[in-house]
């Protein structure tokens, strides 16, 4: 069977039973297959009601399995990371995003990759970044980099 290459991100805002946030996404890691590169974790502010900041990461991992069964892989372990359905952006133990995959774009029901947010996320471009740089967008076929310096002149300066 044909081996793919997804870019996951993962973040944290809530401590769970391996920690803080920092350490959920740390044990997320660990539980994962395949994983071949993992950007540092980094702190972000959190979106919409949620107060709590983030521990974000981006990983890329190789498997064999589908678009459909990698994202259900995920959607178990956040429930085993004691992830439980609640308001958008909210606090969360562990969420885990399919981002890219070396296989292009892919549309079908509850997934859509890329992510279709992404390019406009400095806390999943920062760290995705830092792992494949030169990996293109299926959609817009602009690079990581490109579009990470697309959103990083975009943000107010403090």
């Amino acid at each position: 069977m044909a081996t793919s290459t997804y870019a996951i991100a993962i973040g944290s805002n809530r401590p769970g039973r391996h920690g803080g946030p920092v350490a959920e996404v740390r044990a997320a890691i660990a539980a994962l297959e395949g994983v071949r590169a993992v950007a540092p974790i980094m702190a972000s502010a959190p979106m919409g009601p949620s107060l709590r900041r983030y521990a974000n990461s981006v990983l890329l991992l190789d498997t064999s399995l589908s678009p459909p069964d990698m994202l259900a892989q995920l959607k178990a372990m956040e429930r085993a990371f004691g992830r439980r359905r609640g308001r958008r952006w909210g606090s969360r133990v562990i969420d885990l995003d399919i981002i890219l995959w070396s296989g292009g774009s892919w549309h079908g029901p509850g997934l859509c990759v890329p992510h279709i947010a992404f390019r406009e996320r400095v806390f999943v471009l920062r760290p995705l970044l830092q792992v494949a740089p030169d990996w293109r967008d299926p959609v817009t076929g602009r690079t990581i980099r490109h579009l990470h310096q697309l959103v990083d002149r975009a943000r107010p300066r403090d």
